[in-house]
């Protein structure tokens, strides 16, 4: 009898000690947060340039580089099981390109618009879509060709693929299409349409 009571004791006693084990070991070592690869940061920042060269509607063989600084900020997700799977984005952009080959020396301006970035679960590859407008000054000047104004308005699309290389950073590369025109705000009004490589890094917070 005395053998079969201290038993028990010992059998209460070992459960006690397991759960409390078990207790510890939980609130010690809590489960790891599992990151959707649609929770992207809610803001970043980008540094971008571009080689563009003039293409139709101008008789000047315009070279340009432009220069970016963009604020992207992520405003909502597409959750699907298809290749539309990702996040929008809305940005603001200032512009800032000097111009190599053409009438004028440098344009400076502002562009806002969207990105749509594509993301595939666990892919560091990340292609993308963009398109804005915006408005910006250039030193116009009389020769053929030339725009007719300083003041300018812009549109921008571009595509391509940025690649995470950390939990921050990213690299992208791709093409960007730049229409610049004045609106017909003159006669005649020699609009840009320009093309070319674009590079740039990403910093997210």
């Amino acid at each position: 009898m005395r053998k079969f009571i201290l038993l028990q004791v010992f059998s209460a006693i070992s459960a006690i000690g397991l759960a409390s084990s078990a207790r510890a070991g939980s609130e010690s070592a809590p489960p790891q947060r599992v990151i959707d690869p649609l929770d992207a940061p809610s803001f970043e920042m980008a540094a971008e340039t571009s080689y563009l060269l003039g293409t139709f509607g101008n008789p000047n063989s315009y070279e340009i580089g432009a220069q970016f600084i963009t604020a992207r900020w992520r405003i909502a997700a597409t959750k699907s099981d298809s290749w539309l799977r990702g996040y929008h984005q809305f940005y603001f952009s200032a512009v800032a390109e000097p111009i190599f080959r053409g009438p004028e020396n440098h344009y400076f301006g502002i562009s806002t618009g969207f990105r749509y970035n594509f993301v595939q679960p666990h892919a560091r590859l990340i292609p993308y879509v963009s398109g804005g407008v915006g408005l910006g000054w250039i030193d116009s000047t009389d020769t053929f060709g030339g725009q007719g104004q300083d003041f300018t308005f812009n549109v921008l699309a571009a595509g391509g693929v940025s690649y995470k290389l950390s939990e921050h950073w990213k690299a992208s590369g791709g093409i960007l299409y730049q229409h610049l025109s004045n609106g017909g705000q003159t006669d005649p009004n020699p609009s840009l349409n320009l093309f070319g490589p674009q590079v740039g890094v990403t910093y997210s917070f």
